[in-house]
């Protein structure tokens, strides 16, 4: 299926190929009692569509923005959380409580905060909200596919216990004053625990962390292992010093939960290092804008990302995973987005490391739908080409850059015109730069799309998925933090 546009898919309008007389055959398919045409019936097309008029949004301004853009569901789970660990923070103040059972708070909220990083407990999330069928209502559906924000917990865990370790900080001072249970090894490992703390939650606030990402990334690793270390010498120190007459100290530490949550929390940092290595790879220069990389140490599933790294303690770069149906191992197309990406263009590396395992991502949610159009702008065509390429559900790609055989190279254009016949490519660089919004809700309409995956850079996403939730279109697309 093809638009009657000249630019689209580069060929001439008034040519099909046996892939698009194939896709004509297509017989119609009802969703929901709704009858969609088939390529005999209905060619979608772009054409016109700026001319388009949108529908109104609905809800008033007010809740409209406080729901989509104000309020996102990563905020509520952050909400959730930090009002929740505030609640018994002041319950705590008004009764008042040892630093024993403050230390114990602080270490919980610390356990939950790392483990919602942990590449196994991401994964384990992303199974169990995608495992439900597409014949569920939509509103539950709508709901759990929006699991790639569960990034709120972690930062509402990280935020509640540096909170928890002010108040244990304070609480130990004083005892310690008050020539009580603290020892000063207790009290000076707690007050470098919360700068580094501090200093790690600053950095990760969102402008920050966009502006000086190397900075943070950095920081974040080294001060968080300095950080868990510390933790494990505050958890022993604060054992011994309420520790019973007559017990051991090995003893009261087997006995104490925090032990277990530090051991266990450890264990979760260390398993993505311990599947650190370094695997030969196959580049394949597509122009001077992109590379693609081709590994076969693993095989990938649709919607996974990995880390790749020439310098695994100072820099990791995430990259999507593009499987084939039936062939081993997968490939990563990497983009010039900086000096990172533009060095390893001009020089393709032959090995590279890989740490953890393959991760999912906003992309797994897919199959979650029975009818999904698929945004891509640029390269966020690599997250989606896996999903195009399964054909899992119905759908329908649409995708906006500039000379995509020029840059993408003809062998990935091809495979997905020959995955998707009816996938729409808008040339960017013939037609001008696109009113996404409009552009995406005349394809959403035309193709009776359920719900909008769109792969983009976060302004763009962001101001999609306004445009396509605000008028009653599920849209999903990865957030800073996802």
């Amino acid at each position: 299926m093809t638009s009657s546009t000249p630019a689209l898919n580069e060929k001439p309008s008034h040519l099909m190929s046996e892939l698009d007389l194939k896709a004509a055959e297509t017989v119609k398919e009802t969703v929901d009692g709704t009858s969609t045409s088939s390529f005999e019936d209905h060619v979608i097309s772009w054409e016109g569509y700026k001319d388009d008029p949108l529908p109104e949004k609905i809800h008033g301004h007010f809740i409209r923005n406080f729901r989509f853009q104000i309020f996102s569901l990563y905020r509520r789970l952050f909400s959730v959380v930090f009002i929740t660990n505030m609640a018994v923070f002041i319950a705590y103040c008004v009764k008042g409580v040892n630093s024993k059972s403050l230390g114990q708070t602080v270490v919980a909220n610390l356990f939950v905060a790392i483990l919602m990083r942990q590449e196994y407990v991401i994964n384990t999330w992303f199974a169990v909200c995608c495992a439900v069928p597409n014949t569920w209502p939509l509103w539950i559906r709508r709901i759990l596919a929006r699991v790639y924000a569960i990034g709120g917990f972690h930062s509402g865990c990280g935020v509640s216990g540096t909170v928890w370790l002010i108040l244990f900080v304070a609480q130990a001072t004083r005892e310690f004053v008050q020539k009580q249970e603290i020892t000063v090894p207790t009290l000076v490992v707690s007050y470098i625990i919360l700068a580094l703390l501090l200093g790690m939650i600053t950095l990760a606030h969102p402008k920050l962390r966009a502006r000086h990402h190397d900075t943070f990334e950095v920081t974040h690793r080294f001060a968080g292992w300095t950080a868990v270390a510390l933790v494990w010498a505050q958890v022993v120190l604060l054992i011994n010093d309420y520790r019973e007459p007559g017990q051991t100290l090995g003893t009261s530490v087997v006995r104490s939960p925090p032990f277990w949550l530090v051991l266990i929390l450890t264990s979760s940092i260390i398993l993505p290092w311990l599947r650190l290595r370094k695997v030969p790879v196959q580049a394949e220069v597509l122009s001077d804008h992109a590379v693609r990389l081709y590994f076969d140490y693993v095989d990938t599933q649709p919607g996974h990302y990995t880390r790749m790294s020439f310098d695994p303690l100072f820099e990791w770069h995430s990259f999507a995973t593009i499987s084939m149906p039936g062939k081993k191992g997968y490939s990563a197309i990497i983009s010039r987005a900086g000096d990172w990406t533009s060095k390893h263009i001009a020089d393709p590396p032959k090995e590279i490391w890989i740490r953890g395992v393959p991760c999912y991502g906003v992309v797994r949610v897919v199959p979650m739908f029975r009818r999904v159009l698929l945004v891509a702008t640029g390269s966020g065509i690599a997250p989606l080409a896996p999903v195009v390429f399964a054909q899992r559900v119905p759908m329908q790609l649409l995708w906006t850059a500039p000379t995509v055989r020029k840059t993408f190279g003809d062998k990935l254009v091809d495979s997905l015109l020959e995955a998707s016949p009816s996938a729409l490519i808008y040339d960017t660089r013939v037609h001008g730069k696109p009113d996404m919004v409009k552009l995406t809700y005349r394809v959403a309409r035309e193709f009776n799309a359920e719900a909008v995956v769109i792969i983009s850079n976060q302004r763009l996403t962001e101001k999609v998925v306004y445009g396509m939730m605000s008028r009653g279109v599920p849209a999903f697309g990865a957030i800073w933090d996802s």
